[in-house]
């Protein structure tokens, strides 16, 4: 019987533009103003013209005033020009209310005591407001256009508590955030009616690619406002006297490898065999090569791994603030001849990087370093030694090394690991959860599984929170103190953005209900109300998370990935 075979075309770059209201008319527009009307199209791609980059990856977006358009401390994947109009950026922190976030301080022991004779509450009970209330907030909601923006009420009295700067029309703001997936650095908001082109990531990387005037216009801004601060970050770099960091800072490179909306494809990824997944990673470092600079990680996760037989087999994974390439650039200083590098470095998903070159390096930082500072950095920076030879004793087991990276879960920062042959199933773990949150537990007592351990479904608050990306109000942020990861659920909307956002499935929607049980429907569509829960790591409670304090075996434990040693410890008890 023959083999039954199904044709379809292969899916394009833009078979979802990012603005499905941008017309033919609208990019017309773009092209008779700069930078666009300045740019060469016949410096773009033929697959990718600088026509279809506006009409694909762009949208115009309108603001009324007091609107917020990006928030301090929210992550997201696109920037803004300003085509009409003036924004506000926030030179001071603006209140977590005013952003539509909750300040949740941690409860005493005798609020903790007293939830043991509290009355039982229905399921996702919540308070019911007044018909058309939006609570107590200084915010509000409304519509513009199809989009959903929330808006500052008393934008004066702001303006009086706050300082702020004003961009005017032509003046891009939030690249920054965008090509690096770092927390937005200021909160900005429509001054009066405002028009806005938004570039998503995508478009704004290659129109840096080919575009040389605006990628030195937007990294002449790096260099002058962030770039110096965060070299100075890294421990290599901290005793470098002024006048050397400058020659590093002026030739520092920035590189982006492989995808940035990397969870979109996870589920996909992540069924490959380990060898072809491995092999589909971009390299940015290949072992045996001659090392072309010092590679400092910026966001997202590199996996370092070795040839091994046919493939490649993984013995380090690095994360935002480690370096790669140390000891090799440090020997080719000393010996003037180039140490090949030992390992490989890939992209795990999305890694930005800076390099700063072999002879940079050599010229200025190596003369101020030490071997000690050499070792201490490859002790603190790196779970496996900078050298050839057999995986330190302190590494994780590679086949564990694999599992972890293969399912990214290093990317969290309070993943929850069971101990499978600790843990006697008595449920002691969700059944605590469910009492610190009115009989609703907020995790899952299942997932991946390897060896005896499993990496159950529970938020785990990562370094790249993606779920945080695209929500309309902020309602779901981190703590700026604590770095959990948070839902409001006054100013959440139930979207489900965060949901469908989350790659590990941690996010869930529920149909709340109010103080006697009754479902609380929508006035206008009649459809239960949904909102987004899930693991707060017990943040109002005095003793942390209730799942963990509560098992009788120690079978569980919250842990932060990246802190390798912490983990190949409780995996070896």
């Amino acid at each position: 019987m023959p083999e039954l075979m199904i044709s379809i075309s292969r899916p394009k770059r833009w078979d979802e533009p990012f603005g499905s209201a941008m017309t033919p008319a609208d990019v017309a527009r773009l092209l008779q103003i700069e930078p666009f009307c300045g740019m060469n199209p016949g410096e773009f791609l033929p697959q990718i013209p600088l026509a279809g980059l506006l009409l694909n990856d762009t949208r115009i977006v309108r603001y009324k005033a007091g609107d917020i358009i990006v928030r301090e401390g929210d992550y997201g994947n696109s920037a803004f020009m300003i085509l009409g109009g003036q924004v506000r950026v926030a030179l001071e922190s603006l209140r977590g209310e005013l952003l539509g976030r909750t300040t949740l301080p941690r409860g005493g022991w005798l609020n903790a005591i007293a939830q043991l004779w509290k009355p039982q509450t229905p399921p996702e009970a919540r308070p019911r407001l007044p018909s058309g209330s939006s609570g107590a907030a200084p915010i509000a909601r409304r519509q513009v256009d199809d989009q959903t923006h929330v808006f500052l009420q008393d934008v004066p009295r702001v303006l009086d508590e706050t300082r702020t700067a004003i961009l005017g029309a032509g003046e891009f703001f939030g690249e920054l955030a965008a090509m690096s997936r770092t927390p937005r650095t200021a909160t900005a908001f429509a001054d009066g009616d405002a028009e806005l082109l938004e570039i998503r990531w995508q478009g704004l990387r290659d129109l840096m690619r080919r575009a040389p005037a605006l990628r030195k216009h937007l990294e002449r801004l790096y260099r002058e406002n962030s770039l110096e601060a965060h070299l100075r970050e890294t421990p290599l770099l901290k005793s470098l006297p002024a006048a050397d960091l400058e020659h590093v800072v002026a030739a520092t490179v920035f590189e982006s490898y492989g995808n940035f909306d990397w969870n979109t494809q996870f589920e996909k990824t992540r069924l490959l065999d380990p060898l072809e997944q491995i092999a589909r990673e971009p390299i940015v470092a290949e072992e045996g090569q001659a090392p072309t600079g010092l590679l400092l990680i910026r966001s997202g996760f590199g996996r370092v791994c070795q040839r091994h037989g046919a493939g490649h087999r993984t013995v380090a994974y690095l994360g935002k603030g480690h370096v790669f390439g140390a000891e090799e650039l440090s020997a080719t200083a000393r010996s003037g001849e180039p140490v090949h590098w030992h390992y490989s470095l890939r992209a795990l998903g999305y890694l930005d990087v800076l390099r700063i070159p072999v002879e940079v390096f050599c010229k200025w930082i190596a003369p101020h370093l030490s071997q000690e500072m050499i070792a201490d950095e490859t002790d603190t920076q790196h779970p496996e030694p900078w050298h050839a030879g057999k995986p330190a004793a302190t590494a994780l087991h590679e086949r564990t090394l694999d599992f972890l990276t293969d399912h990214r879960f290093i990317n969290g920062t309070q993943t929850m690991l069971i101990d499978l042959d600790r843990c006697t199933r008595c449920d002691d773990c969700v059944q605590a959860c469910a009492a610190t949150h009115d009989g609703n537990p907020r995790f899952i007592r299942q997932g991946p599984v390897h060896d005896r351990f499993m990496v159950a479904h529970a938020c785990m608050h990562c370094v790249d929170p993606v779920c945080m990306i695209g929500c309309p109000t902020g309602a779901i942020h981190r703590d700026p103190t604590t770095g959990i990861l948070r839902i409001n659920d006054q100013t959440c909307i139930g979207c489900a953005t965060c949901a469908k956002s989350c790659p590990y499935q941690n996010i869930q929607m529920v149909e709340i209900r109010d103080q006697s049980g009754a479902f609380i429907f929508d006035e206008q569509t009649q459809q239960p109300i949904l909102k987004a829960t899930k693991c707060d790591l017990c943040a109002d409670q005095p003793t942390g998370p209730a799942c963990q304090r509560a098992c009788p075996h120690e079978a569980l434990v919250r842990i932060d990935m990246l802190a390798v040693d912490g983990v190949k410890q409780w995996l070896g008890r």
